[in-house]
This record gives structure tokens, C-alpha cells and sequence, in this order.
């Protein structure tokens, strides 16, 4: 077989095989998951414990304590962290970075189990630990389903209609609604009433305690069968609750039918919500609900979206006039535009690429390194993203754009090469093998130094590095293809593209021309007088190093979305129903705003995690948040520059932290110092320290809003408990603190089942007894658990005081900790770097100490 015939063998061999690898690309692209962020696990956890009616105090001394003394053995723990209020212990773990996504299900099992065992040693009354370990689930689509004209229940029947509808869609992995207020059966009494027909309010919480258990009555063997005993009387419909039967206590001597009563007779029987609401949410000013779906893992959340679509126009088609469904978030849309987005930009690159080359080596020779240099290698990266399991998502992408202008190096060295070569009168194909086959090794170190140019993002532990590392692996792929193309199919597409012109002649020089003789000229220049140019870049390069300090230094911009978010904090201790009344001004004003296409309020707590790098907040009454749309992502900063000082005006009660989405982990508190000290380290001593520090920012240019994360102190009303006097008429503390909850919020004292639904009954006194609580606080009827007559509050009491307490008590790494945070107005760096002085100038009391936190 001779020379030539094996060289046309391996030339056909090469083409089949990359002809093979680019139809593969082609249909692994459309195989790819695309995404809005690459997937990367949160390595934090929840432990959330009930002590109903302890204090913040009471919640970390007897819970919360005991829970992080048992998750601090964990050898996989980097910090623990919590806060403890009034009723609930909230602990939060950080995993070390080193433990992957594939050790987090190991790590959180051991978290349950050191949870489980510190369990036995909680004080009565604490309710089951609850862990959440799903933060890193994103709701890709949410959307706020409103009513006009339609009652809230009729609303939630709707919503729960379509998100059974939509969780089945294939590709969903859960749906969830939000801003649910809990239903409730309640029984609204009036102690005059009760009185008048010798009935206690005891009587009728004793009663209805009982009556609508599950009993167990057995069975019973009937020959050879055996039958369930079932014994009725459970409520089948709330009316039943008004036909029940109280008996009541008739007079001395006296055979009076009052102890037999009807629940009617002295309540009244209704349907209403657990209150206060642990959530509200409006849409554009309107009651609505909000609805949540997440993706499957690695499925292709165009493809998800378009589904989820064609279904809701389906559901949308059969609902009633006035119940309507908005987009808040879209995740397939953003992430559509962003493939098409790159699709133009490849584009564009190639026409440059063609424009650029033309005019420097000619068409013939801008086209190889066009289809080569960028169409096939991404073509191919694509190929290799599929089998590694890579998502086009925000990194893989702007790795794709980013290495598309060193894709075509390798490939521009080759076909120079080949020009060189044959101008000098080098038969074709020997010309093409010695230009990719003389510069091969040096093209591979050099394209190995840009590819590990990326490393340190890969190498990093952090959450960053993990967001990141994407980045790193398809850069990588992308580069050492243009290589492995460069040297392979180059040459073959230069034997079958590149030509000279018929007229060409050799002059024997291809280095005389104009431009190569100024070059030539420069480079002489420079190497006579090398130390005068290595002076001049040395004082050029420290001169750099001098001016980066002065260089905005920001990680991770902000993302180009057409939306942006108002964290609305109202002063701790305000009631929900009133953040949700003041926020109804912000609303109206956004509103009016023709830029804004649509507002959703979200009250009580974050909402979903529909965006991976933003945490919800926390629940908390006194704070809301508006997702803001506006039909173009150029109005954001504008309304964002407009609405705080219309704020500080208009909202002089709140709080308004105004922001847009930033891309990669986010920070709610871009800079924050902490202030530690003992175990039970002094509150008031922490709360100066951090006073101190606040008025220091404050004080500062770039400082936009400035807090401590303890909050306000806020009132409590407090019944000094009359040991003497209770003795004697054998009232404890459980039964006053039952008689309060039972006047005004409503005491639990039973469920009612409805369908698939369990309701709590509620037994509460009427409105014009709540609303005259506290000036009638004397005169509330307290009665002990055995005792047949009931005595008033004032006689078990020795009065009634109003006290200042902490809300919140932060800890860190077990010890009392606050911490003081602001917003910048700018750059986080930039405010730091004004206060980083005078902050640590603070003197600390002995065994205190102070520490930075945040983005930095």
C-alpha cells in the first residue's frame, strides 16, 4: 500500500470521526438540562423546636443550648449558630466546605441522630425538633393566583385544585402554595351568657375536648366473622358542633334544666382562620396565594416550562371569571433568553471572527478558523458537557463566551502556518502537516496555562468555588478541543480551503511587508535597550498593584433581571396585620408607576426559594417583602433611585432595603460585625457594644441602612401569680395562662375533619370581650382543673405589669452573640473599609470579643 494511499485512508478516517462527534454535539445539545444557576448543595441545616409560652431566655437556656451541645460533637460542623424567641428555638448549622454534595445525606443523618439523642433531655412541654436540610431546592416557577370577588376559602380551593393539577406534570418535583392561612371551626362565647345559664367556660372546653376524638371500641366476633366496633357522635359537619350537649351545674335544690344545654344556646358556630396569620400574601394590591413548583434534578427546564404552560392554559380555560393566575417568576423564559442570547453571540463571533481574519489572511482562511476555531468546538463541547453530566446554565454559558476568544488561537497559529508555508512554495499537504505538527506541543502548553488559569475557582471549598466550578470544566473542555481540532482537522480543512491566488508569485520574504518591518522595528528597538523596557513594564506593573486597592472589588455583579426586591422591616413587635396595612402604601405607589408591570407582597416571611442565591427571610410579623417586575430591566435602577427617598417620606415607621438579584451566594447583609461574649454573656453589655458600632456606620457616607440583628426590646404583659391566694382556691399558673389564651387568641380544643383536611376547633371569647381584654383584664374568670366554681384574674394576682424584653437571642458558636449589619450604598468593601478603623478602636470588656463577617 503505498504512502499516499494511507495518508487519503487516515483523511477520511479523520473526517468520519468528526462528522460523528459534531452530530452527536448536535443532539446532545438538545439533550442538555438547562438551568437559570448551576446546581450546588447548600451546606446548611435547621433544627426548629416549639416551647410554647417560654420566654427568649427561658428558649435558650432549657432548648436551645442543649441542642447545640449535642450538634457541636458532629466532627463535620464549621459553625452553629441560632436564635431563640418567645416559643421557638431556631438553630442553624454550617457543614465544612471539604464535604461535597454527595456526603450531605450521610452528614445530615448524623445531624438527626445527635438531634434524636439530646432530645430525652429537653424539659417537659418542648415540642418534637424539627430538621430541614432542603434549602438548596429552587422553585423555579412561582405565581400568585388571586380572586375577585371571591371569598378566601373559594380562593384556596381554586389554588389547591390547580397545584394537584400541576404537580403531576412530568419533570415537577414538588408544588407548594404559599401564604395558606389556616381554616378554623370556632366556638365564640360570652362569659355574661354563660353565667346567666350557671355554665362555666370550662364546661363547655371539657365537652367539646372530648367529644370528637378517634375512640377505639374493638371488635367483636360474630361466628366466624369478625366486626369493627364503631361508636358515632364525631362531627360530620360544623352545624353538628351547635347541637352538642352542655351540661352545667343547677342550683342548690333546685331541679332546673339548665344543666342541660346546647352549644347554640351560648355560642355562636362559624367558620374562620387561625389567628394571627403566620403569612399573607397579595398581588397588585389583591388577596392571593402564591404557588411554587421545582424542577426534577438535571431536567431541561425549557422543555419543563413549555409543559407547565400548555397545562396551565388548559386549567386556566376552565376556571370561572375572577380567578386568575400572574407570573411573579419564569424561570424557562429567563433561561430561554439566555441560550438565544449565546446562540447571537456565537454568531457574532463567528461573522468577527470572518470579518477580522479577511481582512488580516483572507476568506478562505478566516472561514477554517471560523467552522473550526468556534462552530465545531462548541459543537463538540457540547458533546462532553452531555457525558459529564454539565447543565447549560449562567456559568456554562458565560464559560462558552468567555473561551471563544481563545477557541480560535490555536486554530489561527495553524492556518497562518499553512499560508506561511505555501507562499514559500511548500507542496500543500506537507504545508499543513508541519504547521500543525511543529507548533503542537507549544499550542498545548500554552492552551493547558489558560485552562489552569480557571483552577483556583474549582479548587475553592466555599459555596462560590462550587457555584463556580462549571466554569473551570468547560472552559477546560472548550480549550483542549480547539486544540485537538487545531491539529487535527485544521490541516484537513486548510488542504481542502486555503488556496493561493493563480496570479501569486514568491518574493522569498514573507516577512518584508509594511507591518512586519515596523514590528521588526520595535522589537529590535526594544531588545537594544532591554532594561530601560523591563524598568518601564516593572514600574507599570507595580503601579497596577498600587491602583488595584483603588479598583471596586465585587465578586459577583448583579444579575441582568428585569425585577428587583423591598425588604419591608417594621419595628419588632408589630402585629402582621398591621405590616400588612402599611405596606398597602408601598403598594399604591408602585401601582401608579407605568414602569411596574406587577407587585407581589409577600407578608410575614420571604417567599419562596425561587432564585438559588437569595435566602427567604425568616418569619417574622414585622417583616414583608414586594417582588417588584417592571417591563424592562433598564427601569430597575431608576425605580430603585427613586423609591428610597420617597420611603424615608412617605414609610417613616419601616425600614426599606431596596435591592436587585446578584448572582452566585448572596449575602442579605453584605457587611456585618459580630460582638461575642460569654456563654450568658450580658445583654445589655452586647447591646452597648453594638450601639457603639451602629452609630459608627451610621455615621458613614456609604452606609444605606444600619441595624443589630437582636432588634428593638419590645413590651410584655405580665400577671404576677399570687402563690397565696392561688393556693387557697388551687389555681396554678397553667390555668391562667389557659384562661388568658382562651379570651383572646382562642384555645385548641379539638379538630374537625373535612375531607382530606384536619380544622382546629377554636374556643375564644366574642370581639367585644377581645376587644375590652385589657381593660377587663381583672375580671377574666380563672377556674382550676377540678374546682366547681371560677375565680377573677385580680384575685390570683397581686396585678397586672407591662415589662421590656429581648425578642431575639443570638448565639454563636454557643455564646450570646449580636451582630450589627448594613447595606451599603455602593460597594461593601467600600463601607468596610470606612468604619474598619474606628469599629476596632471599640474597647471591649474583658472575656468579649469582636469579629467580621460577610463577603469579604
Amino acid at each position: 500500500m503505498s504512502l499516499a494511499s494511507i495518508s487519503v485512508g487516515k483523511r477520511t478516517l479523520t473526517w468520519f470521526a468528526t462528522w460523528i462527534i459534531l452530530l452527536a454535539g448536535l443532539f446532545s445539545f438538545k439533550e442538555l438540562g438547562q438551568l437559570e444557576d448551576p446546581e450546588f448543595a447548600v451546606k446548611t441545616a435547621v433544627v426548629m423546636t416549639p416551647y410554647a409560652g417560654a420566654s427568649a431566655e427561658e428558649v435558650e437556656l432549657e432548648v436551645t443550648d442543649r441542642i447545640e451541645l449535642a450538634l457541636q460533637e458532629m466532627p463535620q460542623l464549621k459553625n452553629v449558630y441560632s436564635y431563640s424567641r418567645a416559643g421557638v428555638s431556631v438553630v442553624k448549622v454550617d457543614i465544612l466546605p471539604q464535604y461535597t454534595a454527595e456526603d450531605l445525606d450521610q452528614v445530615w443523618d448524623v445531624l438527626r441522630k445527635k438531634v434524636s439523642d439530646a432530645q430525652p433531655g429537653l424539659p417537659p412541654g418542648v415540642g418534637t425538633p424539627a430538621v430541614s436540610d432542603d434549602f438548596g431546592d429552587v422553585y423555579g416557577f412561582l405565581m400568585a393566583i388571586t380572586a375577585d370577588g371571591y371569598t378566601y376559602a373559594e380562593l384556596e380551593g381554586y389554588a389547591d385544585h390547580i397545584k394537584k393539577e400541576l404537580s403531576v406534570v412530568k419533570g415537577v418535583s414538588r408544588a407548594e402554595l404559599w401564604g395558606v392561612q389556616q381554616q378554623s371551626i370556632e366556638i365564640v362565647v360570652q362569659q355574661s351568657k354563660l353565667a346567666t345559664l350557671g355554665l362555666n367556660i370550662e364546661d363547655v372546653f371539657n365537652t367539646l375536648n372530648s367529644q370528637n376524638l378517634v375512640v377505639d371500641a374493638g371488635g367483636v366476633d360474630i361466628q366466624s366473622e369478625r366486626l369493627r366496633v364503631q361508636v358515632t357522635g364525631e362531627f360530620s359537619k360544623p352545624e353538628e358542633i351547635s347541637d352538642m350537649i352542655v351540661r352545667g351545674r343547677a342550683e342548690e335544690g333546685v331541679n332546673d334544666v339548665r344543666d342541660l344545654t346546647r352549644i347554640r344556646d351560648i355560642a355562636e358556630i362559624r367558620r374562620g382562620y387561625v389567628e394571627p396569620p403566620s403569612s399573607i400574601m397579595r398581588y397588585d394590591g389583591e388577596m392571593a396565594l402564591g404557588m411554587a413548583l421545582s424542577n426534577v434534578s438535571g431536567v431541561n427546564i425549557v422543555n419543563l416550562g413549555g409543559d407547565i404552560d400548555k397545562r396551565l392554559e388548559e386549567l386556566i380555560a376552565d376556571l370561572p371569571v375572577g380567578i386568575e393566575v400572574h407570573r411573579i417568576s419564569w424561570q424557562s423564559d429567563l433561561v430561554d433568553e439566555s441560550i438565544v442570547m449565546f446562540m447571537i453571540n456565537l454568531a457574532e463571533a463567528v461573522a468577527i471572527v470572518l470579518v477580522v481574519l479577511w481582512i488580516a489572511i483572507g476568506f478562505r482562511s478566516a472561514l477554517v478558523v471560523g467552522l473550526c476555531g468556534l462552530v465545531f468546538t462548541i459543537i463538540a463541547t457540547f458533546l462532553f458537557m452531555n457525558l459529564f453530566g454539565i447543565d447549560l446554565q449562567r456559568m456554562s454559558l458565560g464559560a462558552l463566551v468567555i473561551s471563544m476568544g481563545m477557541m480560535v488561537d490555536n486554530a489561527i497559529v495553524v492556518a497562518d502556518g499553512m499560508l506561511v508555508r505555501l507562499r514559500r512554495g511548500m507542496d500543500k499537504t506537507k504545508a499543513a502537516i508541519e504547521s500543525a505538527a511543529l507548533p503542537s506541543l507549544p499550542l498545548l502548553g500554552a492552551t493547558v496555562i489558560a485552562v489552569m488559569t480557571f483552577y483556583p475557582i474549582a479548587a475553592s471549598d466555599e459555596s462560590a468555588g462550587e457555584y463556580c466550578v462549571s466554569l473551570f470544566y468547560v472552559v477546560g473542555i472548550a480549550l483542549m478541543l480547539s486544540w485537538l481540532l487545531a491539529v487535527t482537522i485544521t490541516p484537513l480543512m486548510c488542504i481542502g480551503f486555503i488556496k493561493l491566488p493563480k496570479n501569486f508569485k514568491s518574493t522569498g520574504d514573507e516577512y518584508g511587508g509594511r507591518m512586519y518591518r515596523i514590528f521588526g522595528n520595535i522589537l529590535h528597538f526594544s531588545l537594544r535597550r532591554r532594561w530601560l523596557v523591563l524598568g518601564v513594564f516593572v514600574g507599570v506593573l507595580c503601579s497596577a498593584g498600587f491602583a488595584f486597592k483603588y479598583v471596586d472589588q465585587m465578586f459577583f455583579p448583579a444579575a441582568a433581571r428585569n425585577q428587583f426586591m423591598v425588604d419591608y422591616w417594621a419595628p419588632e413587635g408589630t402585629r402582621i396585620q398591621q405590616t400588612s396595612e402599611d405596606m398597602k402604601v408601598l403598594e399604591k405607589r408602585f401601582l401608579e408607576d407605568s414602569r411596574v408591570t406587577g407587585v407581589s407582597s409577600f407578608i410575614g416571611q420571604g417567599p419562596p426559594r425561587f432564585y438559588l442565591p437569595v435566602d427567604p427571610e425568616d418569619s417574622y410579623s414585622s417583616y414583608g417583602q414586594f417582588i417588584v417586575n417592571t417591563g424592562n430591566y433598564k427601569d430597575v435602577q431608576a425605580l430603585i433611585d427613586e423609591l428610597q427617598p420617597w420611603a424615608d417620606k412617605n414609610v417613616p415607621q419601616a425600614r426599606l432595603i431596596t435591592r436587585k438579584y446578584g448572582l452566585g451566594p448572596y449575602e442579605s447583609w453584605p457587611v456585618e460585625v459580630r460582638f461575642s461574649g460569654p456563654a450568658i454573656a450580658d445583654a445589655d453589655v452586647l447591646r452597648d457594644l453594638a450601639r457603639q458600632a451602629e452609630e459608627i456606620m451610621q455615621g458613614s457616607s456609604e452606609a444605606l441602612i444600619v441595624r443589630n440583628d437582636w432588634r428593638n426590646r419590645v413590651k410584655k404583659m405580665v400577671f404576677d401569680y399570687d402563690q397565696v391566694n392561688a393556693r387557697w382556691t388551687s389555681i396554678e399558673r397553667s390555668d391562667i395562662a389557659d384562661a388568658s389564651r382562651r379570651a383572646y387568641d382562642g384555645l385548641n380544643v379539638g379538630q374537625y375533619r373535612e375531607a382530606d383536611k384536619l380544622l382546629p376547633i377554636v374556643l375564644r371569647h366574642n370581639e367585644l370581650e377581645r376587644e375590652h381584654f385589657v381593660d377587663n383584664i381583672g375580671g377574666l374568670q380563672v377556674r382550676a382543673a377540678m374546682a366547681e366554681q371560677s375565680v377573677p384574674l385580680s384575685q390570683v394576682t397581686t396585678g397586672v405589669d407591662t415589662e421590656w424584653e429581648d425578642p431575639l437571642i443570638w448565639r454563636w458558636d454557643r455564646r450570646r452573640a449580636i451582630s450589627v449589619q448594613a447595606v451599603p450604598k455602593t460597594l461593601a468593601t467600600a463601607l468596610r473599609s470606612d468604619v474598619l478603623e474606628k469599629i476596632e478602636a471599640i474597647k471591649l470588656p474583658p472575656g468579649y470579643s469582636m469579629e467580621w463577617d460577610g463577603e469579604f
